[in-house]
């Protein structure tokens, strides 16, 4: 097949969280399948600094947005056969220190930048060398509204459009502005109802992918049934429960390439489920950089994570100001609310032997963290999928986990499954549940053989893309099929 996925973040040109890691391993995984890959991303500031082999193609792309035409010229990249990045430069647009805004704020034209993004992608469709894609693959709001202007390419012009498939990461981002955003999509007036774009009178860029594509995917089969429910269905539900025969849920896989802890630039010291002494050298180098006491017998705990109330922060706040009385370590790199970061930061100024805290994000360290510690908290409120938790298990940091999403799905507990045990579950999103899975990765510190065993379980669970991309390309066969 012939497959065009968009998205406005892709691992390693441009990240701000899972999304950029799932679509760059999802256009690596089908080219190596043999399908004929195109990924279509905003060219934004320093990436041409820091991948200087890419190349204009010489295709432009001419956008009308309302009564405004803007323009954009499409660089190509090749990092291997079947796939190419083609990224829309549009200085204007993609030209800035953030992605989607800056000092915790968004910008306020992103209904301008994406809707620009959206329609670059179905021109481009159009101008693909050899043809338009048999599939068009969008990724969350930011490129939602592509299912729609290509139904309506499809009306204005005659042109056939290739099916098209709306993965949702989040549904709690949807891209909502007001009505006046309508007009930059130059759709007809009948798009703008209930049964369309319009949400309580303002537009939904997500809602017109749930309405409009072909088929819906989510990153995890319990995510999938969690957002046809009221209380995970962020507004939406009522359109995805009508849509249920159209949408499924497939775990994320993961980047072993990337994620390997024994061919992975990052990690000074390789190791394997049969050779852990460079799990215990990365853990004392890492102490040892972070300025913790490096001592091997004080079980290390961490997370890498935005600092938001999805993530659970502020239950794990409460649970950490309890258990650090305990003989433990914590590290945390992550940023995001103020408040949080603040609370953070007092905690370690209060224990500055047991906490470190890094504000922002930092790939390597993030490397070095996850192999490094031994046990990994995510005690997410709700998690589409979460790859951290992944990334944890093939380390052989035991995740902590709330039963939700794919966290639910890729972790088994040793109340589930004894022997196939590799990770500790919690239930209650509070803070009193948190601080009994906690109590237990203790005892589990302290049991030698069982960390043992639960740990090999971990860095042999396989969460490759091979399963992954076969589940999509059954997706796409489906949306072909009408």
């Amino acid at each position: 097949m012939k497959i065009l996925l968009a998205s406005s973040e892709v691992h390693p040109f441009s990240k701000t969280g899972g999304l950029a890691d799932m679509v760059g391993a999802l256009g690596k995984a089908l080219a190596a399948e043999g399908h004929e890959v195109f990924i279509v991303t905003p060219l934004y500031r320093g990436i041409r600094g820091r991948f200087t082999e890419l190349r204009r193609v010489g295709v432009r792309v001419e956008v009308v947005l309302g009564e405004m035409l803007m323009e954009g010229e499409v660089w190509e990249l090749r990092p291997r056969p079947g796939l190419r990045v083609w990224f829309v430069e549009q200085q204007e647009c993609f030209d800035r220190l953030g992605l989607y805004g800056e000092n915790n704020a968004d910008y306020p034209d992103n209904a301008v930048r994406f809707t620009f993004f959206s329609k670059a992608v179905v021109q481009i469709a159009r101008l693909l060398p050899g043809g338009a894609p048999d599939i068009v693959h969008v990724h969350d709001w930011q490129a939602a509204l592509v299912p729609a202007l290509l139904r309506r390419e499809g009306h204005r012009t005659g042109w056939t459009p290739p099916r098209s498939v709306l993965t949702v990461h989040n549904l709690a981002y949807q891209g909502r502005f007001a009505q006046g955003a309508f007009a930059l999509t130059n759709l007809p007036g009948e798009y703008f109802t209930m049964d369309g774009v319009e949400f309580y009178g303002d537009v939904n860029f997500l809602k017109a992918g749930i309405v409009y594509a072909d088929m819906i995917t989510t990153v995890s089969p319990r995510y999938a049934r969690e957002i046809c429910t009221e209380a995970y269905g962020c507004g939406l539900d009522d359109r995805l429960r009508a849509r249920g025969d159209r949408l499924a849920g497939i775990l994320n896989g993961v980047d072993y390439d990337e994620w390997s802890t024994h061919r992975n630039i990052h990690l000074k010291h390789p190791y394997s489920f049969r050779k852990m002494g460079g799990k215990a050298a990365t853990k004392h180098d890492l102490q040892r950089e972070l300025g913790l006491p490096a001592r091997a017998d004080v079980p290390l705990f961490a997370t890498v994570t935005r600092l938001a109330d999805q993530k659970g922060m502020d239950i794990l706040l409460g649970a950490l100001e309890e258990m650090l009385a305990k003989e433990m370590q914590f590290v945390l790199l992550g940023s995001g609310d103020p408040a949080l970061q603040r609370g953070y930061q007092n905690l370690a100024r209060r224990h500055p032997t047991k906490v470190t805290v890094r504000i922002g994000y930092d790939h390597a360290l993030s490397h070095r963290i996850e192999a490094g510690c031994d046990f990994f908290l995510m005690p997410s409120r709700f998690e589409p999928c979460g790859l951290n938790q992944m990334y944890s298990l093939r380390y052989g940091a035991i995740p902590i986990v709330r039963r939700t999403g794919g966290l639910d799905d890729s972790v088994v507990d040793l109340t589930e499954d004894e022997e196939r045990a590799d990770g500790i579950k919690f239930t209650e999103f509070t803070t009193r549940a948190l601080t009994g899975a906690i109590r237990k990765a203790l005892v589990l510190h302290d049991t030698p053989h069982l960390l043992a065993q639960m740990r090999k379980n971990a860095m042999t669970a396989d969460f490759s893309w091979s399963r992954t991309t076969q589940e999509y390309t059954q997706v796409y066969q489906r949306a072909l099929a009408g």
